[in-house]
């Protein structure tokens, strides 16, 4: 039977980046995409003008309509946009693993995360986590510690861990040198190449989705991360370059 995950989050108009990069990303990995729309932002390659979220309630109905029908073998969250809805999301008790990407701007710097919510954050999702995957500064906000090199992404890496998430996952693309997995108090070092291009958007939305396609599969997490390391990589060498500022990825890399 084919393999089935699905996706947490909310909605980019330009298809590069939150669950359309998603369910783009499952199908490339051979995995039945769902969804449940959390927000819906007003988007394109240059400016992100406008955002409005849904209420906790529907979000959880969508949730729960694909969970009794579908029975995904892994989930993951992007952009969650307040304690409300992260609050619904951790009600739903998910029986797959969760893979959380804790989105807390878009590319464009617009917020997809209001400050008040990072509390519910790290309280009610951090705790049933399989794998959390923050950048270098959402993993500064989240630990409380700053993330400037290879010491600091370690340091965040166990003081996140100790908030519940089985695995931690730190992209270490704003620094320019490398990935930082921590599973079990062991840390993988994942070399990062630097590519030059303005055209990253929806990267952390692609990897993330990589990896929960990669698990609802049946791989193991250190393969699964593996591999969509290196996919996320080829899907920037290889962007399509559309759009006159911060392009998607390539979605079809292999």
């Amino acid at each position: 039977m084919i393999p089935v995950a699905l996706t947490i989050a909310g909605s980019d108009p330009g298809g590069g980046a939150g669950l359309q990069a998603d369910l783009k990303t499952f199908f490339r990995f051979g995995v039945y995409g769902t969804s449940a729309v959390t927000l819906i932002t007003v988007q394109n390659s240059t400016s992100a003008p406008r955002l409005e979220l849904l209420s906790g309630q529907l979000v959880a109905d969508q949730i729960k309509a694909v969970v009794d029908d579908f029975q995904p073998k892994a989930a993951k969250t992007g952009a969650l946009g307040n304690a409300e809805i992260i609050a619904a999301v951790a009600a739903c008790h998910l029986a797959c693993p969760l893979i959380l990407d804790p989105v807390m701007t878009s590319k464009h710097g617009a917020p997809l995360l209001a400050a008040d919510a990072v509390s519910a954050l790290r309280e009610l999702l951090l705790p049933r986590a399989f794998l959390i995957t923050p950048n270098t500064v959402e993993a500064s906000v989240l630990s409380g510690t700053t993330v400037e090199d290879i010491p600091g992404m370690r340091r965040a890496a166990e003081r996140i861990a100790r908030l519940g998430p089985t695995s931690v996952l730190i992209k270490g693309g704003h620094l320019r040198t490398i990935d930082l997995l921590y599973v079990e108090g062991e840390f993988t070092e994942i070399p990062s190449e630097w590519i030059h291009t303005a055209n990253t958007h929806g990267t952390g939305c692609t990897y993330s989705a990589a990896i929960t396609a990669l698990i609802a599969a049946g791989k193991a997490l250190p393969e699964a991360v593996a591999e969509a390391h290196a996919y996320v990589a080829e899907a920037i060498r290889t962007n399509p370059g559309l759009g006159s500022g911060a392009g998607p990825l390539n979605h079809w890399a292999h």
